[in-house]
């Protein structure tokens, strides 16, 4: 079942086959693993090996353990856990192996609105890139992005290919920005009938509502987002320690 020679660590292929155990259905929310040596055994692999491939999954949220009990399912929903980690939603799929589409509706330029110029601290009049996306999963939509980008750290994004491209890859790779943090705020709304359109829903619809300013090392804000997510389809997990 896997490659004790090749170059990605046996853990890291361990993780990718019971997250798409996960994923896929096979193994349904609060469903009990089997006793580490029966897994490990089952795999062919170390007990150590297995610890670390669970440990990552637990991190994730797809896992829990439960003292005396055993190691559970959690659920088969998508749960990034984009409380605490400054990654893309693009990332958070592909990082679980959940194929997504994206649809690009609008990429343009566009003169930054007031309240989106004072958050990325731009002159009065300053172009920002304004771009629309939808991302759906095998489900149907997911979430509906709004970004704007300030183009003057950034220019000619309103070229690229987002339905293939990742924002933040272009930012960091493309033109060799280094993003260092974020600040999301979130909230619960009702679906507008624009909204409801976008994410196939009913208009009075719960959302998830989140609101993102994106920062440079050098502390310059560069990008700000507004993401509303189908509440049904996707959940935020916040992975805590004491």
């Amino acid at each position: 079942m896997f490659d004790h020679e090749g170059p990605q660590p046996l853990n890291v292929q361990v993780s990718d086959v019971i997250r798409e155990k996960i994923i896929s259905g096979e193994w349904q929310p609060d469903h009990r693993l089997s006793s580490e040596p029966e897994l490990a055994q089952e795999f062919g692999i170390s007990r150590g090996t297995l610890r670390r491939a669970i440990s990552t999954l637990i991190r994730e949220g797809l896992l829990v353990q439960a003292r005396g009990r055993g190691t559970f399912v959690t659920a088969t929903a998508l749960e990034p856990s984009i409380a605490q980690k400054l990654t893309t939603l693009s990332e958070d799929f592909a990082h679980r192996g959940e194929e997504v589409r994206t649809e690009v509706l609008t990429v343009d330029t566009m003169r930054a609105p007031a309240p989106v110029s004072a958050l990325l601290d731009l002159a009065k009049g300053q172009d920002v890139l304004h771009l629309e996306r939808v991302r759906s999963s095998s489900k149907g939509p997911v979430a509906y992005l709004v970004n704007y980008v300030r183009l003057d750290v950034a220019p000619g994004l309103e070229t690229v290919d987002f339905s293939h491209q990742s924002l933040f890859g272009e930012l960091e790779s493309r033109h060799g920005l280094k993003i260092s943090r974020g600040r999301r705020t979130f909230s619960a709304v009702a679906a507008t009938a624009e909204l409801a359109q976008r994410l196939g829903v009913l208009e009075g619809h719960p959302l998830l509502y989140l609101e993102q300013i994106t920062y440079l090392a050098d502390g310059r804000p560069v990008e700000y987002s507004d993401v509303w997510i189908h509440s049904e389809r996707m959940r935020v997990t916040s992975l805590l320690s004491r």
